[in-house]
């Protein structure tokens, strides 16, 4: 990189000339979005212009759903499109881990069940045209799926620990791989958390699809969505429109954000 004041991410388009039998990068191109997570202390950026992010979870070892959907909430902020993928499906957990994937299927995120391990063909079509972000935790088998997309891209694996119902980080760093000309996947370290700090309250609301509808019509305009009344939010879930899993999660969000700026 030319200077220290470049930031470059996988994804990044940016502007090279050549120096020698080597590449310097020169300007970084405005970007059409950038994932990434943050808690009250640092900043950590994963990837660049992407289009799609992609969850991978499995029956086994066991996964966070309150992880899931933080990943596709900085998502959402970012207006990027999600997809589930329930790796693992030979397991006989995964009848179990689809019915806990429901929670989210029913708000019309896609899910894509496969086994990495002998087929990936039903994976295929939902790549197509994207520029798809890998994501989850260590252990669901996104190095294998990854092998199984690009044989050539020889990634480490690892044997998941029963004893502690996790999985062995095996990718180190963040790298993109060119499927065809309109394609690309980009492989991400397995994670074991995803702060939000970045999204302020009205961000993080917004970021819950199924909450728009009612937002900004609550009987107060400063409506914290607790337990104040005339709240749409608590009326919906009243009246079965939304999940009270989804405003719980929202309140926990919410509050974490709160006693942390509180910190700071």
């Amino acid at each position: 990189m030319k200077g220290r004041h470049l930031r470059v991410v996988c994804g990044d388009r940016v502007d090279i000339r050549r120096d020698g039998n080597a590449g310097v990068i020169e300007a970084v191109l405005p970007r059409n979005n950038l994932l990434y997570r943050s808690d009250a202390f640092k900043t950590k950026a994963i990837a660049a212009n992407v289009t799609q992010l992609a969850v991978v979870v499995a029956g086994r070892p066991s996964f966070s759903m309150e992880l899931v959907q933080r990943c596709i909430l900085a998502a959402e902020d970012q207006t990027i499109v999600s997809l589930l993928i329930l790796n693992k499906a030979d397991l006989p957990e995964t009848q179990a881990a689809r019915e806990r994937l429901n929670l989210l299927t029913r708000l019309g995120y896609p899910l894509v069940t496969l086994s990495a391990l002998t087929d990936v063909a039903p994976l295929r079509p939902a790549l197509h045209g994207h520029t798809t972000l890998l994501i989850g935790q260590s252990g669901m088998g996104k190095s294998t799926l990854i092998n199984a997309l690009f044989p050539g891209a020889d990634v480490v694996t690892a044997e998941y620990s029963e004893a502690l119902d996790s999985g062995r980080h095996t990718t180190t760093h963040t790298r993109l791989h060119r499927l065809d000309a309109d394609s690309a996947v980009i492989d991400s370290p397995g994670l074991q958390e995803f702060a939000l700090q970045h999204l302020d309250a009205n961000a993080l609301a917004y970021a819950f699809v199924e909450f728009r509808p009612y937002l900004g019509a609550c009987r107060f305009r400063d409506c914290k969505h607790e337990s104040e009344p005339g709240c749409r939010l608590g009326e919906a879930v009243d009246a079965g429109e939304i999940d009270a899993a989804r405003l719980n999660l929202f309140r926990v969000l919410r509050r974490a954000q709160h006693n942390a700026a509180q910190k700071l």
